[in-house]
């Protein structure tokens, strides 16, 4: 399973980027996909969830600002990102589960694709 993350950049405060990620390797529709971010300094920390079936849970710092969907037939997970803030700023994974559902720490997933830098300026 191989997972390409893409759309990264430099965006002022309150504008929008939408990252790809695009997976080969296996039935992408079958299984869990999560965003997770990592600022500097910090923990990786769960952005977003898209389960099986279709159900998506946010973690509340993005709920309203951020939106997964799915493109199955592209096999690809998109992250669109409104309304951004400087504090949204950090590397951002995406991952997958050997699951259908999966929960919200980074060692639910089992496989990752490289990062793409997200900085947002004040």
């Amino acid at each position: 399973v191989q997972l390409q993350a893409c759309g990264g950049g430099l965006v002022q405060a309150g504008g929008s980027l939408r990252l790809s990620c695009a997976a080969s390797g296996r039935t992408f529709s079958s299984y869990a996909m999560g965003w997770f971010r990592q600022a500097p300094g910090k923990e990786r920390e769960f952005v977003v969830g898209s389960w099986r079936g279709g159900s998506t849970y946010y973690a509340d710092s993005v709920k309203g600002r951020f939106t997964v969907s799915r493109d199955n037939a592209k096999n690809t997970v998109y992250l669109q990102m409104n309304s951004l803030k400087p504090e949204d700023t950090a590397v951002y994974y995406c991952a997958t589960a050997k699951r259908g559902i999966a929960g919200y720490s980074a060692y639910d997933y089992d496989y990752w694709g490289q990062g793409t830098q997200v900085t947002v300026s004040s």
